[in-house]
Protein backbone atom coordinates (compact mmCIF):
# COMPACT_ATOMS: atom_id res chain seq x y z
CA UNK A 1 0.00 0.00 0.00
CA UNK A 2 1.54 3.27 -1.10
CA UNK A 3 1.58 6.43 1.40
CA UNK A 4 -0.94 7.94 -0.53
CA UNK A 5 -3.14 4.76 -0.30
CA UNK A 6 -2.75 4.93 3.72
CA UNK A 7 -3.39 8.22 4.01
CA UNK A 8 -7.08 8.04 2.42
CA UNK A 9 -7.42 4.66 4.19
CA UNK A 10 -6.82 6.77 7.70
CA UNK A 11 -9.28 9.73 6.17
CA UNK A 12 -11.99 7.45 5.56
CA UNK A 13 -11.38 5.23 8.59
CA UNK A 14 -11.44 8.17 10.77
CA UNK A 15 -14.74 9.88 9.34
CA UNK A 16 -16.52 6.26 9.53
CA UNK A 17 -15.60 6.42 13.41
CA UNK A 18 -16.70 10.30 14.03
CA UNK A 19 -19.95 9.13 12.32
CA UNK A 20 -20.45 6.19 15.02
CA UNK A 21 -20.08 7.99 17.88
CA UNK A 22 -23.24 9.68 18.68
CA UNK A 23 -23.48 12.97 21.09
CA UNK A 24 -26.31 13.46 24.12
CA UNK A 25 -29.77 12.70 22.65
CA UNK A 26 -32.00 15.89 22.49
CA UNK A 27 -35.27 16.76 21.17
CA UNK A 28 -36.38 19.97 19.57
CA UNK A 29 -39.39 22.05 20.25
CA UNK A 30 -41.69 19.62 21.47
CA UNK A 31 -44.44 18.06 19.25
CA UNK A 32 -46.41 21.37 19.87
CA UNK A 33 -44.02 23.29 18.90
CA UNK A 34 -42.98 21.81 15.48
CA UNK A 35 -46.22 21.20 15.00
CA UNK A 36 -47.17 24.84 15.40
CA UNK A 37 -44.54 25.68 12.93
CA UNK A 38 -45.77 23.50 10.61
CA UNK A 39 -48.87 25.20 10.44
CA UNK A 40 -47.55 28.89 10.81
CA UNK A 41 -45.53 27.77 6.83
CA UNK A 42 -48.09 26.16 5.03
CA UNK A 43 -51.14 28.81 6.39
CA UNK A 44 -48.26 31.68 5.00
CA UNK A 45 -47.76 29.74 0.98
CA UNK A 46 -48.99 31.76 -1.52
CA UNK A 47 -52.34 30.89 -3.98
CA UNK A 48 -49.33 30.24 -6.74
CA UNK A 49 -48.16 27.14 -4.87
CA UNK A 50 -49.80 24.00 -6.10
CA UNK A 51 -53.17 23.42 -4.79
CA UNK A 52 -52.74 19.79 -3.50
CA UNK A 53 -49.49 21.18 -1.44
CA UNK A 54 -51.60 24.15 0.00
CA UNK A 55 -54.60 21.48 1.12
CA UNK A 56 -52.35 19.55 2.92
CA UNK A 57 -51.60 21.86 5.55
CA UNK A 58 -52.60 19.91 8.42
CA UNK A 59 -50.40 16.56 7.31
CA UNK A 60 -47.14 19.08 6.83
CA UNK A 61 -48.12 20.45 10.78
CA UNK A 62 -48.51 16.57 11.80
CA UNK A 63 -45.21 15.28 9.68
CA UNK A 64 -43.06 18.61 11.00
CA UNK A 65 -42.05 16.57 14.52
CA UNK A 66 -41.82 12.99 12.61
CA UNK A 67 -38.13 13.16 12.63
CA UNK A 68 -38.33 12.72 16.29
CA UNK A 69 -41.20 10.19 16.49
CA UNK A 70 -38.41 7.93 15.02
CA UNK A 71 -36.20 8.57 17.98
CA UNK A 72 -38.07 6.13 20.27
CA UNK A 73 -36.76 5.10 23.33
CA UNK A 74 -37.65 1.23 22.83
CA UNK A 75 -35.37 1.46 19.76
CA UNK A 76 -33.19 3.07 21.29
CA UNK A 77 -32.67 0.89 24.03
CA UNK A 78 -32.22 -2.10 21.39
CA UNK A 79 -29.37 -1.41 19.04
CA UNK A 80 -29.51 2.10 19.04
CA UNK A 81 -28.86 1.66 15.44
CA UNK A 82 -31.01 5.00 13.56
CA UNK A 83 -30.99 7.38 17.01
CA UNK A 84 -26.97 7.36 17.17
CA UNK A 85 -27.38 7.25 13.76
CA UNK A 86 -29.10 10.47 12.93
CA UNK A 87 -29.51 12.31 16.32
CA UNK A 88 -26.68 15.01 14.55
CA UNK A 89 -28.71 15.35 11.71
CA UNK A 90 -30.99 17.54 14.39
CA UNK A 91 -28.18 20.28 16.07
CA UNK A 92 -25.00 22.06 14.85
CA UNK A 93 -22.49 23.30 17.77
CA UNK A 94 -21.51 26.33 15.79
CA UNK A 95 -18.70 27.30 18.32
CA UNK A 96 -16.83 23.84 16.81
CA UNK A 97 -16.74 24.38 13.44
CA UNK A 98 -14.03 26.14 11.45
CA UNK A 99 -14.74 28.59 9.07
CA UNK A 100 -13.36 26.37 6.35
CA UNK A 101 -15.67 24.12 6.99
CA UNK A 102 -18.78 26.04 6.19
CA UNK A 103 -17.80 26.36 2.09
CA UNK A 104 -17.82 22.28 2.26
CA UNK A 105 -20.18 21.77 -0.31
CA UNK A 106 -21.84 18.15 1.28
CA UNK A 107 -21.73 16.05 4.49
CA UNK A 108 -18.65 14.42 3.72
CA UNK A 109 -16.51 17.61 2.78
CA UNK A 110 -17.96 18.93 6.09
CA UNK A 111 -17.21 15.77 7.93
CA UNK A 112 -13.21 15.48 6.48
CA UNK A 113 -12.79 19.43 7.45
CA UNK A 114 -13.58 19.12 10.95
CA UNK A 115 -11.95 15.98 11.60
CA UNK A 116 -8.70 18.01 9.39
CA UNK A 117 -9.35 20.37 12.74
CA UNK A 118 -9.68 18.05 15.57
CA UNK A 119 -13.19 17.96 15.97
CA UNK A 120 -15.38 15.01 15.72
CA UNK A 121 -18.51 15.62 13.20
CA UNK A 122 -20.98 13.96 15.22
CA UNK A 123 -20.65 15.84 18.15
CA UNK A 124 -20.44 19.45 16.14
CA UNK A 125 -23.53 17.93 14.06
CA UNK A 126 -24.71 18.56 10.24
CA UNK A 127 -28.03 19.88 10.40
CA UNK A 128 -27.03 22.49 7.53
CA UNK A 129 -26.58 19.26 5.70
CA UNK A 130 -29.73 17.70 6.42
CA UNK A 131 -31.99 20.91 6.08
CA UNK A 132 -29.92 21.19 2.24
CA UNK A 133 -30.07 17.21 1.10
CA UNK A 134 -33.90 17.56 1.91
CA UNK A 135 -34.82 21.09 -0.26
CA UNK A 136 -32.73 19.79 -3.28
CA UNK A 137 -35.22 16.54 -3.08
CA UNK A 138 -38.01 18.80 -3.18
CA UNK A 139 -36.97 20.75 -6.06
CA UNK A 140 -36.45 17.42 -7.69
CA UNK A 141 -39.66 16.12 -6.81
CA UNK A 142 -41.44 19.14 -7.71
CA UNK A 143 -39.70 19.10 -11.32
CA UNK A 144 -40.67 15.40 -11.85
CA UNK A 145 -44.35 16.72 -10.72
CA UNK A 146 -44.33 18.96 -13.63
CA UNK A 147 -43.37 16.74 -16.04
CA UNK A 148 -45.45 13.65 -15.62
CA UNK A 149 -48.39 13.63 -17.92
CA UNK A 150 -49.71 9.97 -15.81
CA UNK A 151 -52.13 10.82 -13.26
CA UNK A 152 -51.63 7.58 -11.18
CA UNK A 153 -47.83 8.49 -10.70
CA UNK A 154 -48.60 12.30 -10.39
CA UNK A 155 -50.19 11.20 -7.39
CA UNK A 156 -47.35 9.26 -6.33
CA UNK A 157 -45.25 12.36 -6.11
CA UNK A 158 -47.25 14.46 -4.59
CA UNK A 159 -47.07 11.64 -1.68
CA UNK A 160 -43.43 12.12 -1.80
CA UNK A 161 -43.25 16.15 -2.11
CA UNK A 162 -45.51 16.11 1.30
CA UNK A 163 -43.83 13.50 3.05
CA UNK A 164 -40.41 15.42 2.28
CA UNK A 165 -41.61 18.57 2.57
CA UNK A 166 -42.84 17.79 6.34
CA UNK A 167 -39.78 15.95 7.34
CA UNK A 168 -37.68 19.14 5.91
CA UNK A 169 -39.57 21.19 8.14
CA UNK A 170 -38.21 19.86 11.35
CA UNK A 171 -34.94 19.92 10.71
CA UNK A 172 -35.65 23.72 9.61
CA UNK A 173 -37.65 24.33 13.04
CA UNK A 174 -34.71 23.08 14.96
CA UNK A 175 -32.57 25.54 13.87
CA UNK A 176 -34.41 28.72 14.69
CA UNK A 177 -34.37 26.89 18.08
CA UNK A 178 -30.59 28.46 19.57
CA UNK A 179 -30.26 25.40 21.81
CA UNK A 180 -29.80 23.49 18.49
CA UNK A 181 -27.14 25.51 17.26
CA UNK A 182 -24.45 25.33 20.66
CA UNK A 183 -22.49 23.22 22.95
CA UNK A 184 -24.93 25.04 25.69
CA UNK A 185 -27.76 23.09 24.30
CA UNK A 186 -29.23 22.03 27.61
CA UNK A 187 -27.30 24.15 30.00
CA UNK A 188 -23.95 26.53 30.22
CA UNK A 189 -21.27 24.67 29.45
CA UNK A 190 -17.44 24.89 30.64
CA UNK A 191 -16.84 28.54 32.38
CA UNK A 192 -19.70 30.25 33.86
CA UNK A 193 -18.51 34.05 34.91
CA UNK A 194 -22.38 35.41 34.40
CA UNK A 195 -24.05 32.26 36.49
CA UNK A 196 -26.14 31.06 33.58
CA UNK A 197 -28.11 27.83 34.18
CA UNK A 198 -25.93 24.78 34.15
CA UNK A 199 -26.24 21.64 32.23
CA UNK A 200 -28.77 18.67 33.15
CA UNK A 201 -29.76 15.78 31.79
CA UNK A 202 -33.48 15.64 33.10
CA UNK A 203 -35.97 18.58 32.90
CA UNK A 204 -33.47 21.22 31.78
CA UNK A 205 -33.41 24.70 30.32
CA UNK A 206 -34.11 22.98 26.81
CA UNK A 207 -37.04 21.15 27.91
CA UNK A 208 -38.14 23.80 29.67
CA UNK A 209 -37.79 26.44 26.87
CA UNK A 210 -39.48 24.53 23.96
CA UNK A 211 -41.40 22.10 26.13
CA UNK A 212 -43.27 23.41 28.75
CA UNK A 213 -43.24 27.05 28.26
CA UNK A 214 -44.44 26.46 24.37
CA UNK A 215 -47.58 23.98 25.61
CA UNK A 216 -48.51 25.98 28.29
CA UNK A 217 -47.93 29.82 26.74
CA UNK A 218 -47.80 29.42 22.94
CA UNK A 219 -50.81 29.36 20.70
CA UNK A 220 -50.96 29.53 16.90
CA UNK A 221 -52.16 33.06 17.02
CA UNK A 222 -48.99 34.17 18.88
CA UNK A 223 -46.98 32.96 15.85
CA UNK A 224 -48.68 33.26 12.71
CA UNK A 225 -49.16 37.66 12.44
CA UNK A 226 -44.86 37.59 12.60
CA UNK A 227 -44.50 35.79 9.82
CA UNK A 228 -44.21 37.66 6.15
CA UNK A 229 -47.39 37.55 3.78
CA UNK A 230 -45.38 37.21 1.00
CA UNK A 231 -42.79 34.72 0.32
CA UNK A 232 -39.55 35.30 -1.15
CA UNK A 233 -37.07 33.10 -3.55
CA UNK A 234 -33.68 32.20 -2.09
CA UNK A 235 -30.92 32.93 -4.90
CA UNK A 236 -28.31 30.88 -2.66
CA UNK A 237 -30.00 28.17 -0.22
CA UNK A 238 -26.68 26.60 1.02
CA UNK A 239 -25.05 29.84 2.20
CA UNK A 240 -28.54 31.20 3.46
CA UNK A 241 -29.20 28.30 5.28
CA UNK A 242 -25.50 29.04 7.21
CA UNK A 243 -26.60 32.79 7.58
CA UNK A 244 -29.51 31.14 9.32
CA UNK A 245 -27.86 28.93 11.75
CA UNK A 246 -25.35 31.88 12.74
CA UNK A 247 -28.37 34.23 13.34
CA UNK A 248 -29.74 31.34 15.59
CA UNK A 249 -26.42 31.28 17.82
CA UNK A 250 -26.43 34.92 18.57
CA UNK A 251 -28.89 34.41 20.63
CA UNK A 252 -28.01 31.80 22.85
CA UNK A 253 -26.91 34.08 25.17
CA UNK A 254 -30.18 36.64 25.32
CA UNK A 255 -32.16 33.40 25.76
CA UNK A 256 -29.76 32.32 28.77
CA UNK A 257 -30.02 35.97 30.17
CA UNK A 258 -33.73 35.57 30.26
CA UNK A 259 -33.86 32.24 31.85
CA UNK A 260 -31.49 33.86 34.67
CA UNK A 261 -34.09 36.62 35.30
CA UNK A 262 -36.87 34.37 35.36
CA UNK A 263 -36.70 30.36 34.48
CA UNK A 264 -38.95 29.07 31.20
CA UNK A 265 -41.55 27.34 32.75
CA UNK A 266 -45.21 26.72 32.41
CA UNK A 267 -46.28 29.18 34.98
CA UNK A 268 -43.55 32.18 33.79
CA UNK A 269 -46.17 34.76 32.63
CA UNK A 270 -43.21 37.35 31.34
CA UNK A 271 -44.38 39.03 28.50
CA UNK A 272 -40.72 39.26 27.14
CA UNK A 273 -40.33 35.90 27.47
CA UNK A 274 -42.99 34.61 25.08
CA UNK A 275 -41.94 37.62 22.27
CA UNK A 276 -38.59 35.63 22.18
CA UNK A 277 -40.10 32.09 21.85
CA UNK A 278 -43.04 33.27 19.52
CA UNK A 279 -40.23 34.61 17.19
CA UNK A 280 -38.09 31.99 17.36
CA UNK A 281 -40.90 29.95 15.83
CA UNK A 282 -42.13 32.63 12.98
CA UNK A 283 -38.39 32.79 11.98
CA UNK A 284 -38.57 28.87 11.78
CA UNK A 285 -42.26 28.76 9.65
CA UNK A 286 -40.88 32.18 7.73
CA UNK A 287 -37.51 29.72 6.57
CA UNK A 288 -39.58 26.77 5.95
CA UNK A 289 -42.35 28.31 4.10
CA UNK A 290 -39.38 29.96 2.00
CA UNK A 291 -37.54 27.16 1.19
CA UNK A 292 -41.06 25.58 0.40
CA UNK A 293 -41.72 28.23 -2.10
CA UNK A 294 -38.15 28.30 -3.37
CA UNK A 295 -37.98 24.79 -4.14
CA UNK A 296 -41.36 25.01 -6.22
CA UNK A 297 -40.34 28.42 -7.80
CA UNK A 298 -37.03 26.91 -8.81
CA UNK A 299 -38.36 23.62 -10.33
CA UNK A 300 -39.39 24.41 -13.50
CA UNK A 301 -35.99 23.92 -15.03
CA UNK A 302 -32.39 22.42 -14.33
CA UNK A 303 -31.30 25.09 -11.77
CA UNK A 304 -27.80 26.49 -13.06
CA UNK A 305 -24.49 26.68 -11.02
CA UNK A 306 -24.60 29.55 -9.03
CA UNK A 307 -21.42 31.99 -9.66
CA UNK A 308 -19.34 33.73 -7.59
Amino acid sequence: MTKLHRASFLLLLLIFIALTISPLSVRGWGQKGHELSGLVAAKKLPNEMPGFFRKAANQLSYLNPEPDRWRSRDESNLDRAMDSAYAPDHFLDMELVPEAAMKSVNRYEFTAELIKAGQKPTTAGFVPYRMLELFQTLRIEFRLWRAEKDSNKRKWIEQRIINDAGILGHYVTDSANPHHTTIHFNGWSGANPNGYTVFSRERGIHFRFEEEFVSAKIGLNDVLPLVNATPRVIEKPREELWEYLKASNKLVEPLYILDKKEQFSATNNSPEHKKFVAERLAVGAQMLRDLWWTAWATSASPVKPATN
